[in-house]
């Protein structure tokens, strides 16, 4: 039987979000095959938010996901989804935006996107195929006219809702500065042993949703590790409530008022994920998870390479914690 999930009301739209998504993102990469029928057992389980984005290539296997679920009656409407895509850092220009929000449009089979999101705070070369990048490649992002761009794809209803990616409270202040249409989501890695806590607190006062990529720690990814499921603290409270450590740490990030993105393609552990609504953390245990020691597990230098833009960036986001 598929699991309700919680759904939270966006800002500057009228636009509600389930609060657990499923990511589409494999680091190594899966075949497209493996992707869609994920999807579709996602689907199956009580999924109705996944997560993509051209940099992922995954557009296409959730579009035709989307469109077996609808063909075997998994859902009736493509109106019961929440999709999520993003604009990549090559198109990340004035002239790119709306051709770029297209392509994922074409790629999905869709009319619309729920929420499309600028992937990261810069801007890349269009000659860019692979990561790391040569430093002349990389570029500070000219926000103030890509973000008009952005404004132009929800005013052309090619999105319900915009929002942002990786951004510091300095980048969402320097857009915020301009913005007609205030983002309405900032996805940032987060979890028990990253929590953001300042950032959370910027956000919510300027009502833009917090959004976590990688709120198992990215486990079994070419970037990620096992630290939060073999984190001893989550450990002992997985233990004693008879939960998982996976489940503990979404349940925390539910509790803080943020969304989760949480990719398995294990059936059983997709639904684990979902399983987190009919009980809650202790008083104390909120309070031992709250004195955790805070790491980062991605930075832009790791991935694009260790250029001074992107150590830059690194050092803004870690300054702020």
């Amino acid at each position: 039987m598929a699991m309700e999930v919680p759904a939270i009301k966006l800002s500057s739209c009228e636009l509600t979000m389930p609060v657990i998504g499923m990511g589409t993102s494999s680091s190594p990469p899966v075949a497209p095959e493996t992707t869609k029928a994920a999807i579709i057992e996602a689907i199956k389980a009580g999924y109705r938010h996944f997560d993509t984005a051209f940099a992922y290539r995954s557009e296409q296997p959730l579009g035709e996901a989307i469109a077996e679920a609808l063909h075997l009656g998994l859902i009736k409407s493509r109106d019961e989804l929440f999709i999520t895509s993003k604009l990549w850092s090559s198109f990340a220009e004035k002239h790119l935006v709306v051709p770029a929000i297209k392509m994922s449009l074409r790629n999905l089979q869709l009319d619309y996107i729920d929420l499309y999101l600028i992937h990261l705070p810069l801007r890349l070369s269009q000659e860019v195929k692979q990561l790391p990048v040569i430093r002349e490649h990389i570029f500070p992002l000219d926000i103030k006219s890509v973000w008009e761009e952005m404004e132009d794809c929800k005013n052309l209803g090619l999105t319900k809702a915009i929002g942002v990616s990786n951004f510091s409270c300095k980048k969402l202040e320097e857009l915020l500065s301009t913005a007609k249409i205030p983002p309405a989501v900032n996805q940032v890695e987060m979890n028990p042993l990253w929590q953001q806590k300042k950032l959370r607190e910027f956000c919510k006062a300027r009502d833009i949703h917090v959004s976590a990529f990688s709120p198992l720690g990215a486990n079994n990814t070419e970037w990620g590790d096992n630290r939060i499921l073999d984190c001893h603290v989550l450990e002992e409270i997985a233990m004693a409530k008879g939960k998982t450590t996976a489940q503990i740490s979404l349940r925390w990030l539910y509790e803080q008022g943020v969304s989760s993105i949480a990719k398995s393609f294990n059936e059983e552990r997709m639904r684990q994920n979902l399983d987190i609504f009919d009980w809650s953390l202790t008083e104390e245990e909120s309070k031992n998870i709250s004195q955790l020691p805070q790491r980062k597990g991605l930075t832009l230098a790791s991935i694009l390479g260790p250029h001074d833009l992107a150590l830059e960036l690194d050092a803004e986001t870690l300054n702020e914690n």
